[in-house]
């Protein structure tokens, strides 16, 4: 079967979403008509394992024009918008995806990706490409190369070169300028409120409001609140993102003595039991969690669940957890990421930066002399370009600088006159 969605009935709805997004990703639309243009990946068949939205169906028509057969299942079985991949299947997109997957359908779906041979990957997460060197290594001598998309999944791939274990060149998408600081710090920040008010429908404002981490996702996640009128505090493990978090104003403490205190709790690490059984075991009643990570596995469910006597769902996206001691605790997304289980992920406009990344990474791998087996950045070329073009859509110019202006910065003989 060239696809499995929920129900292709409907396609037609995809549709209008598709074309909504299309509409406010000016700079993969211009990618997309070169692509259509040059043929840029002829004969090429990707395999991709992305959140499956309407914007990551805008990347994927791009690539199509360009002539690549892509195979394409979801990064999170919640993620989904079923709509979008009906559009993708009647259009002949080879799409393995619905939302509400099992674990085993999910491990299904991305079987049916590695079945059509990629010769290049793209990942959100790093499942694919760890998916292939587990269970399909047979398929690496054909792989040119990939991306990823994530910084959860950038972490696993670096582990996996530092091991030895990396058998294809990957290309570290989420390490952009374009993507970290613009989709991590403002789509994540305002996706991630969007998630807790469809799930929750709570006042931000005068809540206290508890961000674990402070990379680039949680920037954007305390900005955010801050903005919406909440008391922020930030929890952290870097001496120096906690001086960031110091003098951009919040409150810095350890999560054990943020945990009394918090109303509302996200996680965004990347990492593991974040929140542990100790915090639970202190959080007041009426407290809320959700989780901004890729994986659901910074809020530690098993041991909410150990502290809990009932759980119930209040809303779609909302369980309630009644513990032993009679408080009530509030875990929103099944500890999934809460922007995309409980809403529908970053906005188009910011999506058209990381998207073009992937888009034009693509095409570099594919046209670069075989690359060394190891995680690559993206040339700075790659970055700057997306960037100008995102300032063309916005119509926004930018100065130059003159010749004189060039040859001062690259003397080391002016200076004090």
């Amino acid at each position: 079967m060239d696809y499995k969605v929920k129900d292709i009935g409907l396609a037609e709805r995809g549709e209008l979403l598709i074309d909504w997004a299309t509409d406010h990703m000016p700079v993969v639309s211009l990618i997309r008509r070169r692509f259509k243009e040059e043929r840029t990946f002829e004969g090429v068949t990707m395999g991709a394992v992305l959140h499956c939205t309407k914007e990551t169906a805008v990347l994927v028509r791009a690539l199509e024009a360009g002539g690549a057969e892509v195979a394409l299942a979801g990064s999170n079985p919640l993620s989904t918008q079923d709509p979008v991949v009906a559009a993708l299947a009647s259009t002949g997109t080879k799409v393995y995806a619905w939302r509400e997957q099992t674990g085993e359908e999910y491990g299904w779906c991305i079987d049916r990706v590695m079945d059509w041979k990629p010769q290049l990957t793209m990942d959100d997460g790093c499942d694919l490409v760890s998916s292939v060197h587990r269970k399909r290594p047979e398929l690496i001598p054909d792989i040119k190369g990939g991306s990823e998309q994530t910084t959860t999944g950038v972490h696993r791939l670096r582990a996996m070169e530092k091991d030895g274990a990396l058998k294809y060149p990957m290309v570290a998408v989420n390490d952009t300028s374009t993507k970290m600081m613009f989709d991590n710090r403002y789509g994540t920040g305002q996706s991630t409120i969007d998630g807790i008010l469809r799930a929750s429908s709570v006042m931000i404002a005068g809540k206290t409001f508890v961000v674990c981490g402070y990379g680039w996702c949680a920037r954007g996640i305390a900005m955010r609140a801050r903005g919406m009128g909440a008391n922020v505090i930030v929890t952290e493990v870097n001496p120096l993102r906690s001086l960031e978090a110091v003098m951009d104003g919040y409150r810095v403490m350890p999560l054990i003595e943020a945990a009394p205190q918090g109303d509302i709790f996200v996680t965004s690490t990347g990492n593991v039991n974040v929140i542990d059984l100790h915090h639970i075991e202190r959080m007041k009643s009426g407290a809320m969690m959700a989780n901004a990570g890729h994986f659901n596995v910074e809020v530690n469910i098993p041991a909410l669940e150990s502290l809990s006597e009932d759980k119930r769902r209040m809303r779609p996206d909302l369980d309630e957890y009644r513990l032993k001691d009679g408080r009530r605790l509030y875990l929103l997304g099944e500890g999934r990421l809460v922007n995309l289980a409980a809403a529908e992920g970053h906005p188009s406009e910011v999506m058209d930066m990381s998207f073009a990344d992937q888009a034009l990474t693509a095409e570099w791998v594919w046209e670069s002399p075989k690359l060394e087996v190891r995680v690559h950045d993206v040339p700075e070329e790659i970055d700057r370009q997306v960037a100008r073009l995102k300032l063309e859509t916005m119509g926004v110019g930018i100065d130059e600088l003159t010749e004189e202006q060039i040859k001062y910065m690259s003397s080391w003989e002016e200076g004090t006159a």
